[in-house]
């Protein structure tokens, strides 16, 4: 027998016995710790929702599924990391608006395609920004503070941290409230304010409360908190939709702004590359672990909305969301800090 034909034959009998193997292996899937990447600091919305879901998922897994903070530039440092794991399914990405969505407007060399290195499994939640102001702002209602902002252009300050939910929900507002087409008022300006950029929400939430800053945008659950101890009142909620944990507060779209959403929101995916076999156990478990009595109970309890679960629901509204977002974002001008 020849060398060449000894050397196919080995060849040969390697992929066989290969093949099996790794079928074994994902038809053993997991047969160990999962870890989950959170691109934030541990404290915030972004850690609470991943261990939430990461509870769930290791109830339905039936292995721990262990949650991994690595924050910095809003998101994308921990998410590039995780990406560029091996996709063998041990890695979870927490993707969100800021890491997969907004960045990709703000960053010009941006490390990952948030469209073509992942793979969605499903969302885990959504829920609005409250815009909230301190005591002493000289109004009281959104139609109020609509009217001030336009009647003293850029003595307005409000607060915020780049590439947050709350910082596109403050741009989005000031681009449509400027087009003048909303709210009808005899003296229709534009909405000319003054953002003062902070690092981290902490900071920022500390001069809103000492009254440096008069305005700003926040998520829902942080902020709930002061407005019933009546350290911030707040004047309109940016979903389509009232929140149950603010009831008697109008949304902007009600407000004469119809169709205005500016959402903070989170999800669960893992890398492109990932067996397929790999990804169907995943998508399984995490749809089974949003219908989850227990989890959605957490999260309506907290003012959080329950989206519909799923790969396809999710790949569908990050798309969306990325147009968008990279839309107001040209249109304001924003660049890297």
């Amino acid at each position: 027998m020849s060398k060449h034909l000894l050397m196919r034959l080995a060849a040969v009998a390697a992929l066989t016995f290969a093949m099996p193997l790794a079928a074994l292996a994902q038809s053993d899937y997991p047969n160990r710790p999962i870890k989950l990447i959170s691109p934030f600091p541990a404290g915030g919305t972004s850690d609470v929702m991943a261990r939430l879901m990461a509870e769930e998922l290791s109830k339905q897994l039936k292995q721990p599924v262990l949650v991994e903070d690595i924050g910095g530039a809003g998101g994308v440092i921990g998410t590039d990391r995780a990406v560029k794991q091996p996709p063998d399914g041990y890695t979870l990405i927490q993707t969100g608006v800021g890491q997969n969505a907004v960045a990709h407007g703000i960053n010009a060399r941006m490390p990952y395609d948030s469209l073509r290195d992942f793979i969605h499994l499903t969302q885990v939640h959504s829920g609005p920004n409250v815009l909230v102001a301190h005591p002493s702002a000289p109004f009281n209602t959104f139609h109020e503070f609509l009217a001030y902002g336009r009647a003293n252009p850029g003595k307005l300050n409000y607060g915020y941290t780049l590439a947050a939910s709350g910082h596109m929900a403050m741009e989005l507002l000031k681009q449509t409230a400027s087009t003048c087409t909303g709210v009808k008022m005899n003296d229709c300006k534009p909405l000319f304010m003054v953002g003062i950029p902070y690092r981290g929400g902490g900071p920022m939430m500390t001069d809103l409360l000492g009254g440096q800053i008069p305005i700003m945008f926040i998520n829902q659950d942080v902020a709930l908190q002061y407005v019933k101890a009546g350290k911030l009142k707040a004047l309109a909620v940016s979903s389509a939709v009232r929140n149950p944990l603010y009831p008697d507060i109008p949304t902007i779209s009600e407000s004469g702004f119809p169709g205005f959403s500016a959402l903070s929101w989170s999800g669960i995916s893992v890398a492109r590359g990932t067996p397929k076999p790999i990804v169907d156990k995943l998508e399984a478990a995490a749809t089974a672990a949003m219908n989850s009595p227990t989890l959605r109970l957490r999260l309506e309890s907290q003012g959080f909305v329950v989206p519909t679960p799923g790969a396809a629901a999710y790949t569908k509204f990050v798309a969306s969301e990325l147009e968008r977002w990279v839309r107001v974002i040209k249109t304001a001008g924003i660049k890297e800090e």
